[in-house]
């Protein structure tokens, strides 16, 4: 039985860990051959799992941030694979903290990874789609991207300009066979959310964010995967402009113990 991307090319950038990875090995699995972008041609287990499944993708040193970079990187590519049938952009970086503080270099640094990285990859793969008049762009927002949160600053700016620009994308192409449409994840378990809580010695809040989502977890690199497997694939072909949020009730509302009240507690 095929899979449904089937003889397709996927371009993902952020393809070497988290979400870019699990995205990368779970449209390996339907079938896809993967173009990778990443700053590291190291490849962590989900890649290599991405690689079993279609042997002839690729993880290539791309700097998304460079117009110059991201156009020779999609030109070797097409190059070599023909064309490219659907982009992920999930290549991001964290940063941020209250606007006072944050300097000029770290608020052009996310930025310029989160959302020009978005359009200068779509940008230069969507000249071949207009060709072909069709295509699937699935870009990584986040629910931080939709709704504040305590220092988020340029991180929440990136991600809310990624939603916005989806929209804008969705409508420009829509008439050209080309839909454009983005995952707002949650607090996923990646190397990135990690670095957030370790590296910055915030360790002591991530029981308390877990539990913020209603199921009581963060959500896993895998579950945003299959999200953005189902608006790349033919099954979501009546979907664009649409932010597809994932985020384990994160977003729902708010939770204040009446629940044990109510008997509806986990235990």
């Amino acid at each position: 039985m095929a899979g449904r991307l089937e003889g397709r090319v996927a371009l993902v950038t952020g393809a070497a860990s988290g979400i870019g990875a699990s995205c990368a090995r779970r449209f390996a699995e339907e079938g896809a051959r993967i173009v990778g972008f990443d700053l590291t041609t190291s490849g962590g287990p989900e890649w290599d799992a991405a690689t079993a499944c279609a042997p002839a993708s690729t993880l290539q040193v791309v700097d998304v941030r460079s117009e110059d970079a991201v156009q020779a990187a999609v030109e070797d590519a097409l190059a070599r694979v023909g064309q490219i049938d659907t982009v992920v952009n999930a290549a991001g970086i964290a940063g941020g903290g209250p606007v006072h503080l944050v300097s000029l270099e770290d608020w052009n640094r996310v930025i310029g990874v989160n959302l020009t990285g978005t359009f200068l990859v779509s940008k230069h793969v969507l000249r071949g789609m207009l060709e072909r008049r069709a295509g699937s762009i699935v870009n990584i927002a986040s629910i931080e991207g939709l709704e504040g949160s305590e220092g988020g600053s340029s991180y929440n700016a990136s991600k809310g300009g990624v939603v916005l620009l989806t929209r804008n994308m969705a409508m420009d192409y829509a008439r050209r066979g080309i839909r454009v449409n983005a995952v707002c994840p949650g607090f996923i378990e990646t190397p990135l959310l990690r670095s957030v809580f370790d590296d910055m010695g915030l360790g002591e809040y991530r029981a308390r964010v877990a539990d913020a989502h209603l199921l009581g977890r963060f959500g896993r690199p895998e579950e945003i995967a299959n999200a953005a497997l189902f608006l790349a694939s033919d099954e979501s072909s009546f979907v664009t402009g649409h932010s597809l949020v994932v985020d384990g009730g994160y977003t729902a509302g708010h939770r204040h113990g009446f629940t044990a009240l109510m008997g509806l507690d986990g235990d």
